[in-house]
Formats: structure tokens, sequence, C-alpha cells
């Protein structure tokens, strides 16, 4: 997963369609849970496009985003926010794809 690199390319990133940011932490063990499953969620979701986003290098924009708890997901389609999985419980993979697939509604 591509990693955010600046708040100006995630101004760009949102603007696209299907994007997918998933706010996390490299210390954050419910986190870090999802790491052996998140190549297989990218995989069978093939329309989205998926950015990891270090909450703590990009603390200013979880506050925006109302994003206080990790691991969390927010979904942009062309600039709209369309969906969010946020809260700071672990995640499984089920549960992200059924996030995931609620978009395409």
């Amino acid at each position: 997963m591509e990693k955010l690199q600046s708040i100006e390319q995630f101004e760009e990133l949102k603007n696209n369609e299907n994007i997918i940011f998933m706010f996390s932490a490299d210390w954050c063990p419910d986190c870090r849970f999802l790491d052996p499953f998140l190549p297989e969620i990218q995989a069978e979701n093939s329309s989205f496009s998926f950015y990891y986003v270090d909450r703590d290098k990009f603390i200013d924009l979880c506050g925006d985003l109302g994003v206080f708890g990790i691991p969390s997901f927010v979904a942009f389609h062309k600039g709209e926010e369309t969906g969010r999985f946020v809260n700071k419980d672990r995640k499984t993979k089920e549960q992200i794809q059924s996030f995931i697939d609620g978009l395409n509604k």
C-alpha cells in the first residue's frame, strides 16, 4: 500500500475515483493485526486505490477528518467522502470487506 507523502497529495488523491485512505501507525498493535490480510483486500477490491496515512505524521489531517481512533478507513470518490469505518477497535478482514461492499451501493 502506497504511503501518503503530503497534505497536497491527499487533496489531489481524494478527487480521484474510489480512493480509500487507511489511517494507521507503526506502533499500533490493532493496525499490525491487519497486515497479513491487507494485500488480499487490495487484490479483491482492485476498483479502489488504497493509501496508508501515518496518523502520527498527519495528526492535523486526522483531526480535520475526525479520525480519532486507528486503524480507520475513509473513502472518497471525486472529492466527496463516500464512507468511513472509523473507530479504535481491531477490525477483521470480513468487517473491512463489508465496509468496502457498502461503498458500492
